[in-house]
């Protein structure tokens, strides 16, 4: 058995945070994706199963559009920031904003996520043949995390919105 390149291994979570558990296999952290792809609880699914109206109400003073576009907004960042060199000024509150979406808007959203998603590991994969370092292993633990943070809040925010 080789062993896993630690970039790897980041990436096997931040996928299942996002596409969710492979169909009918373990998980690390969400309930499991039943063998027929049911119950699929990553980013991109929970999201697929909303309306816009659904996306756009608010519950507590947050929506789930709104969580969407923070999340797309920090991948963005992770890699402008990795393989840029851009440090900022980065308008973190605004990047919940606008806060509701249209029918028309609500797909486009989701696929800004999913590129978001995909340019995150696009890059990290870029960077397997390169010195391990804490700015990698940080910036990917980190999106790791704050996905997984945000997910864990629309999984909240869809049963206000009576999704669930």
């Amino acid at each position: 058995m080789s062993e896993q390149h630690p970039i790897d291994g980041l990436l096997d979570i931040l996928k299942e945070a996002v596409e969710g558990g492979t169909p009918g296999q373990g998980t690390a952290f969400l309930d499991g994706t039943a063998a027929d792809g049911s119950g699929n609880h990553g980013l991109l699914a929970t999201l697929a199963d909303l309306s816009a109206a659904q996306a756009s109400q608010e519950v507590l003073g947050a929506t789930i559009a709104g969580q969407a576009r923070h999340i797309a907004f920090h991948m963005e960042v992770i890699v402008r920031w990795e393989r840029d060199g851009d440090r900022g000024p980065f308008d973190w509150k605004g990047s919940f904003q606008p806060a509701q979406v249209t029918e028309a808007e609500w797909p486009a959203l989701q696929q800004r996520v999913q590129a978001a998603y995909e340019g995150v590991r696009a890059f990290a994969q870029s960077q397997k043949e390169q010195p391990v370092t804490g700015d990698m292993t940080g910036g990917l633990g980190g999106a790791v995390a704050h996905v997984a943070y945000h997910l864990g809040a629309i999984r909240q925010l869809v049963k206000g919105v009576g999704a669930a």
